[in-house]
């Protein structure tokens, strides 16, 4: 008889258990892929929601946006240097079924994409381009990976590259080229200088040339200037036509 009674109590227990297990309460954020004997049935969520056991099995899924740093790929540029680049993406599932269904581990997956097109995508550029272009690139790998995981329903919303890391060599290399090409727009900055002082200068002869009083009131402006200089002695020629215009 006891034995009995203990047996019903596990029934019992397990029955409770059994009823306990079909309910499941997901979150504002969370949906629920429910197969019913291995086929797909439904997508349930959020809230309380109920579950056949044996029958029905459920994978939950998060639909918050997800933060994912890519390592470090070494990548070789369109101008056959080396360089190591780093990058973050922001994605979230937007259909739970082709995320379970379609692809065996969609953060693996993700993951493994953005590596290989990282690589790719970088590697048709120029290091140039990969130092003073990231926005364009950033663009460019965040459409061509959403549109490789819409299979998977997954929508990429952003990409940045974080880091371009250079070789010791290299940086040395830029360092040169910078400091030439400020030293190029120095150089062609004192020449535009000289060039527009040279032409505002014959355009002042020219125009001293066509008046005779010009070059006078010129001349007796240098006299002023030679004389508020502390001098005891000064000598200065004194042009002929000058006396001329003078004696008339």
């Amino acid at each position: 008889m006891l034995e009995l009674e203990t047996f019903g109590g596990v029934l019992l227990l397990l029955f409770l258990a059994l009823v306990l297990s079909m309910f499941r309460v997901l979150r504002e954020y969370e949906r629920g892929v429910i197969f019913m004997l291995g086929r797909f049935y439904r997508v349930k969520g959020p809230g309380l929601i109920i579950i056949i056991p044996v029958l029905q099995q459920m994978v939950r899924v998060d639909l918050r946006t997800v933060v994912m740093d890519v390592p470090t790929q070494d990548v070789i540029s369109r101008d056959n240097v080396s360089v190591q680049v780093n990058a973050v993406i922001y994605f979230r599932v937007m259909d739970p079924e082709k995320a379970i269904i379609q692809v065996e581990n969609y953060l693996e997956a993700t993951s493994q994409l953005s590596q290989t097109t990282l690589r790719s995508v970088l590697g048709q550029h120029e290091l140039d381009d990969m130092l003073a272009e990231r926005d364009k690139l950033n663009a460019d790998i965040q459409t061509l990976l959403d549109q490789q995981t819409e299979a998977w329903g997954i929508k990429v919303a952003n990409v940045e590259i974080k880091h371009v890391d250079l070789n010791e060599s290299m940086i040395r290399a830029i360092a040169k080229q910078a400091e030439a090409e400020r030293e190029r727009r120095a150089k062609v900055i004192h020449a535009l200088g000289e060039q527009e002082a040279a032409e505002k200068l014959a355009e002042a002869a020219r125009t001293l040339a066509t008046e005779d009083s010009a070059i006078q009131l010129r001349y007796l402006q240098t006299l002023v200037e030679i004389a508020g200089d502390n001098n005891s002695t000064i000598v200065f020629p004194l042009p002929v036509d000058i006396l001329q215009k003078l004696k008339q």
